[in-house]
Formats: structure tokens, sequence, C-alpha cells
């Protein structure tokens, strides 16, 4: 009988989640095997079901999918992740990978990809689409086109953070106790933020993050 490979689902929207799951176990070789729908709930998990890989969803409700990504790279490095993201695949993609990502798929290809992205991933390789890998190559060889970046990409992965919270609707306070920093910080973070992405104040920055977290789209443009 043949072993078939544990597939942790890693997303807070239970009807994509689902619909991930049976397309999966439709795999003579693939099962859909644990589920979750945020970080800590997908770290307890990881030490329940032992999954072969682990597809994970970039943008969570309560939390964010790079750092679950940084958590198994750390403490579970023989577990590849595979991210899953509906936001620019320029952006994320190389945050995911630098993170520790084996594999990056956009959510409006998921359903015809995901089974040929996971073998990939499970066979020791890393799986991104022909674009993404395009944009990667153009920008180690100096030829990326600068069009195509966000301002987004100014950001580092905890400004990132602060800015995806502020989208979720949390205070600073709450940010702060999320990250586990001063509120101090978190406002020294919002100004950053605001210089960054060329906004003037902190209904601009909250309207902005709101709209980025709903479409994955900056409203703003580069100086």
């Amino acid at each position: 009988m043949m072993i078939k490979k544990k597939i942790l689902l890693v997303e807070d929207h239970p009807i994509f989640r689902l619909g991930l799951a049976e397309l999966i176990n439709q795999e003579e070789d693939l099962t859909a095997s644990g589920e979750s729908k945020d970080v800590d709930d997908a770290i307890r998990e990881i030490e329940s079901v032992f999954p072969d890989l682990i597809i994970a969803d970039i943008s969570l409700k309560h939390s964010d999918g790079i750092d679950l990504v940084r958590h198994v790279n750390k403490h579970h490095p023989h577990i590849p992740v595979l991210v899953l993201s509906m936001h620019d695949e320029y952006l994320y993609a190389q945050r995911a990978l630098h993170a520790g990502a084996k594999g990056y798929i956009m959510k409006q290809e998921a359903m015809e990809s995901v089974v040929e992205a996971i073998h990939h991933v499970l066979a020791g390789k890393v799986y991104l689409n022909d674009s993404v890998k395009e944009h990667i190559l153009s920008n180690i060889t100096g030829t990326s086109d600068i069009r195509k970046k966000s301002p987004i990409d100014r950001l580092t992965h905890r400004e990132m953070q602060v800015f995806k919270l502020i989208g979720k609707g949390y205070s600073s306070r709450e940010i702060a106790v999320r990250l586990f920093l001063s509120i101090k910080t978190i406002g020294t973070y919002r100004e950053r933020i605001k210089t960054k992405l060329n906004l003037k104040h902190a209904n601009e920055l909250v309207r902005c993050a709101v709209h980025f977290e709903k479409t994955g789209q900056i409203t703003t443009v580069p100086e």
C-alpha cells in the first residue's frame, strides 16, 4: 500500500481550504491531514500531524504567513512550505523565498497548479511560475522594469507586519501587544511607513492599509 504524503493546510477561508483539501485528497499519493486558520494553531498542528508539506496563505486573519515560514524553517527545516497569496506575486514571492519557503503560488491559479506545485516541492525542488522566475532573474541581472515595482517593496518585514495589522483594524496598542513591542516603537514604524509610501496623515495610512488588505494593491504611486 502506498504511503500518502501528509499535507497541512494553513488558510483562514474555510471554503477555499475545503476546496484545496478535496483537490489534494483526489490524489492517490497525497492526503490533507490537517487544517489550521492561523499561525499559532498551525504550530500546534505541526507537532500533532507531522506533515510532509505545509501549504500556507501568506495573509491570515490574525497572523502573518511569513512568520509561519520563518518558524518552520528554523524549527522544522525538513518540512517544506508552499506559500499561497492573493497579493502581487512580484512583491511577496521574494519575501516568501527569503523567509525559507520552497514555493509560491497565486490563489488565482491554485486550483489548476497546486497539485503540480506540491509534487514539485516534495521532489526537493522550488516551485515558481514563469512570471515570478522571470522577475527574480531580472532583479539578479539588473534588468528589472522599475515600473513593475510597488512602493510596498520599500517596507521591511517588520514594517510590513505593522502595515498589514493596521489594515486588519488593529490599534497601535493592540499591534504592540501582538508583536511584543512598545507603543512608541509601533509609532516609529507607522511614521516610517508613511514616509516610504508617501502618505501625509494617519488617516491616509489607515485607508491605504485597509485597501491593501482587501485588494493587495497600493493606492499611492512611487516618487
